[in-house]
C-alpha cells in the first residue's frame, strides 16, 4: 500500500473510510477526531460568558459540605467537583447513618466518594454572613449562629 506519508508513521484513512476488524490497531489510533470545545493548540477553550450557577459552583470548590442522600445518610467532606450529569465527588468524607428515631450514629471515614445526581436528596455549605469592609467591599465571614444554611 503505497502511502505519501513518512515511513515511520503509519497511513492515514480517509474520514470516509470505514474501520474493519481485521485492520491493524495503528490504522485506528491514527485518526484523529476534533473536539469543538478545544482551540487549534489542543487547549480546552475558555467559556465567553460564566453564568451566576458556575460562579457559585466555582466558589465552592474546595469547601466543606454536608450531602444528604436517598437512603437518609450524611455525608460531610470537602467539594471536588461536578460533571455534565451533575453527579457529585466528595473527598475526605466522612459518612453519619442518622437512626429511625433521628439520633446520629458514630461516623466512619470512607474518604473519596461520588454521587450521582439521583441519590441526593440535600447539599448544604457553611452559612456565610456578609459585613462590609472599608476598600475591598463585602467579605463573607462564617455565622457563629449556624454553621450550615
Amino acid at each position: 500500500m503505497a502511502s505519501s506519508s513518512s515511513p515511520t508513521s503509519p497511513p492515514l484513512l480517509p474520514p470516509s473510510s470505514p474501520l474493519t476488524p481485521g485492520s491493524p490497531p495503528e490504522l485506528a489510533t491514527s485518526i484523529l477526531y476534533r473536539n469543538q470545545y478545544l482551540k487549534d493548540d489542543d487547549e480546552p477553550a475558555e467559556p465567553t460568558q460564566t453564568s451566576s450557577a458556575i460562579s457559585q459552583i466555582k466558589s465552592l470548590l474546595q469547601q466543606l459540605l454536608r450531602i444528604t442522600t436517598t437512603d437518609g445518610r450524611i455525608f460531610i467532606g470537602t467539594f471536588a467537583g461536578t460533571d455534565k450529569p451533575l453527579n457529585i465527588v466528595l473527598i475526605n468524607a466522612d459518612e453519619y447513618r442518622i437512626d429511625a428515631n433521628g439520633s446520629c450514629s458514630e461516623g466512619r471515614f470512607v474518604g473519596q466518594v461520588m454521587f450521582p445526581a439521583k441519590v441526593v436528596v440535600k447539599i448544604e455549605a457553611p452559612a456565610l454572613k456578609a459585613k462590609q469592609s472599608g476598600v475591598s467591599g463585602i467579605v463573607r465571614t462564617r455565622d457563629a449562629e449556624s454553621l450550615y444554611f
